[in-house]
């Protein structure tokens, strides 16, 4: 839904968000043929941009999309767009479609990308949740397997992590866990998982099918960085169950304990590993912007 302090920049001009349009023949908007990133900013500043950039660069060179601009113009412009909004916190997403070509899967035909900003506030989650910690729920949703389509690659294709949402919607969950083909975890509708198990912290690996979050790395270096064991690997439904902590990471929820699995009470919410990292996280983010 449209916010009165959404602002909104597409192709190199600012627009007013009423007039924030692409034609019906974009194949971003035909077959989700593009990819896009999740942007915070901070105090009119955008949080960890080089890392959004590089991997937005790098998913469009999967697809064989030419971005049209430069890092240094994107960062131009969302600095631009930050001040524009004249908030000091919010969200940012930056999408590039394949561009307008006619009806017809093949991207041939398509000239140009379409490259979108939108800046707007955000608020997913109410504050007793962030404290008290929320419930989620394994979803019947598959994630898409890693020799389908890389996890690394933010792609438009979101299908099956809403239908996940929409099954932990129906349940009365706060969110769902997706697995793979493999019964492996992989990750939430949109953020990545994180347990504590005998005083280590453990995260899907992404060739499990995990995106490879910004946020996700920074835990897992801030945790490093306070002598915390770190191991990527393949988990179960199992070590949820049996964790002593749980909780997830994203760019737009920053980070969540979980209280609650399928039902089942996690140990400890929120933990005390979850407290140090969540404190050297908000630390970060007042160094940075």
């Amino acid at each position: 839904m449209q916010n009165e302090k959404t602002v909104c920049w597409i192709n190199g001009k600012m627009v007013a968000p009423e007039d924030a349009v692409v034609s019906v023949f974009d194949h971003g908007l035909l077959y989700g043929d593009g990819v896009f990133e999740g942007i915070r900013y901070y105090n009119q500043k955008a949080f960890r941009l080089s890392e959004h950039l590089q991997r937005l660069r790098d998913s469009a060179m999967v697809l064989n999309i030419n971005l049209r601009y430069s890092e240094a113009a994107l960062g131009r412009a969302i600095n631009e767009l930050i001040l524009e909004s004249r908030q000091q916190q919010g969200y940012i997403r930056l999408i590039v479609t394949r561009g307008v070509g006619s009806l017809g899967i093949d991207p041939v035909t398509c000239q140009e990308p379409t490259v979108i900003l939108i800046a707007s506030p955000l608020s997913l989650l109410a504050a007793d949740k962030r404290q008290q910690g929320i419930r989620v729920m394994l979803s019947g949703v598959r994630r898409i397997p890693v020799d389908v389509l890389d996890p690394r690659v933010k792609s438009l294709n979101y299908l099956n992590n809403v239908l996940a949402k929409m099954q932990a919607n129906a349940a009365g969950m706060d969110e769902a866990i997706m697995l793979n083909a493999s019964g492996n975890i992989t990750e939430g509708s949109a953020d990545n998982v994180f347990l504590v198990k005998n005083d280590m912290l453990l995260t899907p690996e992404v060739s499990s099918g995990a995106l490879a979050g910004i946020t996700r790395h920074l835990v897992i270096c801030l945790a490093r960085d306070h002598g915390i064991e770190v191991i990527e690997s393949r988990l179960t439904p199992y070590d949820l169950y049996t964790s002593d902590e749980c909780f997830l990471t994203g760019t737009g929820v920053e980070l969540i304990p979980i209280a609650e699995i399928d039902g089942r009470k996690v140990n400890t919410c929120p933990g005390t590993m979850f407290r140090l990292i969540e404190a050297a996280f908000q630390k970060t983010i007042m160094e940075e912007t």
